[in-house]
């Protein structure tokens, strides 16, 4: 393989695809690095005859996000590629612009992982690659062209179809009488949000700016930010808190509380305000789903493109097709109407359809956020996870126990009989008395994730701890 092919070039760095998009550390995205992947990009989707005359591109607010998609337009228009910049945008914005101009897109972004790592992602004509694409990537062998990395100047287009988007089904006033916290941080999506709920007729009230990178994981979300909305939910007397991780595509949103509802739970409820016929959901999702909606669910391996490819295998037989992930991201696979108006397919992680369409069951039938989730099945999750842990090392135990039950029900001091095991995606164990453990090593980053189930918070929690306070000792004796 020449070193200069994309394909050597990628082969020989350390940036890798994990479950959304190729991710790595900052310092090992050099400029050649950026510009191979842009470059395999294309080159793959030639092989499937797909013409790439223009592209779309966007970036989230990490620092060296600038400069990873300089690379990638330098290298890009030296192979006669348009690029189409749009900015800082949600993911899903930049996936919307590309669907509805039929071009391909990318986005520069490393979502929610740690600051000293950026990503990322890739979108054909039709929606996100699969895991067939990033195969396709990885193994072109045409060679990376001399190129000068630049920026193109900026079209804000993409964000004003996003925001028309959410804005056409409802009426002016939809929103009124509700007062709403954008928790913005440094999210892509922060002015964006604000501008759909202001146009909605919320009373929106700004928290948590910053300038500086704050990694937002929505499906562990931190001790700081958990307390930090119940002040503000009190001291502002808000009726809902919204927010995303870093790229905009996973929603967090609390109650009027200042609780903040988890991810399978946002997504059952839009799924339900939908009238979705048919899902796909990842196995770690919350096991109530199947009872609260009472349609069709395949369940799936972790991962945005294994809950796409489960949707697109129900999408002949089902009217509404949709899906979601535990972080609540929730995508469609197929139009449907919404209020009265027709709404187009958005088959990628999508943030602001959770948000407005809970926000509009509750005004519908005049009840707060946290009354709507109280009417679900008493199933709870609990989810976190052990960073900077070597994969290799998590996945060695895991496999171990995998293969010797009694080896992990006593590591864990777990007294319960086993009434189903499930490797789909790491380890999930379920028990017993109603609950579950699962363990996963994280896709994108050195991380043991770690999902617990119960029929109480409170004792999803509990487990929880008890589940990370032995891990550690694990990883500690195995060290």
């Amino acid at each position: 393989m020449p070193q200069n092919s994309v394909a050597g070039i990628i082969g020989a760095s350390s940036i890798k695809f994990g479950t959304s998009g190729a991710r790595g550390l900052v310092s090992d995205f050099s400029s050649d690095v950026s510009a191979a992947f842009a470059i395999a990009f294309v080159e793959a989707l030639k092989t499937q005859n797909i013409n790439v005359e223009r592209i779309a591109l966007g970036i989230d607010r990490r620092p060296s996000s600038p400069d990873l998609a300089a690379s990638i337009a330098g290298g890009l228009q030296a192979i006669g590629c348009h690029v189409d910049y749009y900015g800082i945008l949600p993911t899903p914005a930049l996936a919307l612009q590309s669907l509805s101009e039929k071009i391909p897109a990318i986005m520069v972004t490393g979502s929610h992982i740690p600051f000293d790592r950026n990503g990322i992602k890739f979108y054909r004509p039709t929606g996100e690659i699969t895991k067939l694409d990033e195969s396709l990537i990885v193994s072109q062998q045409a060679l990376l062209p001399a190129f000068n990395p630049f920026l193109p100047s900026e079209s804000d287009v993409a964000q004003t179809t996003y925001i028309q988007r959410y804005v056409a089904p409802f009426p002016k006033n939809a929103l009124q009488g509700l007062r709403v916290g954008v928790y913005e941080h440094s999210s892509a999506g922060r002015a964006i949000s604000k501008s759909i709920l202001n146009a909605l007729g919320a009373d929106v009230v700004s928290l948590g700016k910053t300038d500086v990178f704050v990694p937002i994981d929505t499906e562990a979300v931190s001790e700081e930010d958990q307390l930090q909305a119940k002040i503000w939910a009190k001291e502002h007397n808000l009726d809902a808190i919204f927010s995303t991780d870093g790229d905009g595509d996973r929603p967090l949103i609390s109650d009027e509380h200042g609780n903040w509802l988890k991810g399978d739970v946002v997504g059952m409820l839009c799924a339900k305000y939908i009238a979705a016929d048919a899902l796909s959901v990842p196995v770690s999702c919350n096991s109530a789903i199947e009872t609260y909606t009472q349609i069709p669910v395949t369940r799936t391996k972790i991962g945005s493109p294994y809950v796409i490819e489960a949707m697109a295998n129900q999408v002949s037989s089902f009217k509404v097709v949709a899906g979601f992930e535990a972080n609540g991201g929730f995508l469609c696979a197929s139009p449907f109407t919404l209020n009265g108006v027709p709404f187009k397919e958005l088959p990628t992680r999508d943030a602001v359809l959770p948000l407005i369409t809970l926000l509009n069951c509750t005004q519908e039938k005049g009840v707060t956020l946290s009354q709507l989730v109280d009417k679900l099945p008493p199933r709870f999750t609990a989810s976190d996870r052990i960073q900077n842990l070597p994969s290799d090392l998590s996945e060695s135990l895991i496999e171990v126990w995998s293969f010797n039950l009694e080896t992990f029900l006593e590591t864990f001091h777990l007294q319960q009989s086993v009434l189903n095991v499930c490797t789909r995606d790491g380890l999930r164990v379920s028990l017993d008395n109603g609950q579950i453990v699962h363990l996963r090593p994280s896709g994108n980053a050195p991380e043991l994730r770690c999902y617990c189930e119960s029929y109480t918070q409170s004792d999803a929690n509990l487990l929880l701890s008890s589940m990370l306070q032995k891990l550690l000792t694990c990883f500690n004796s195995s060290n």
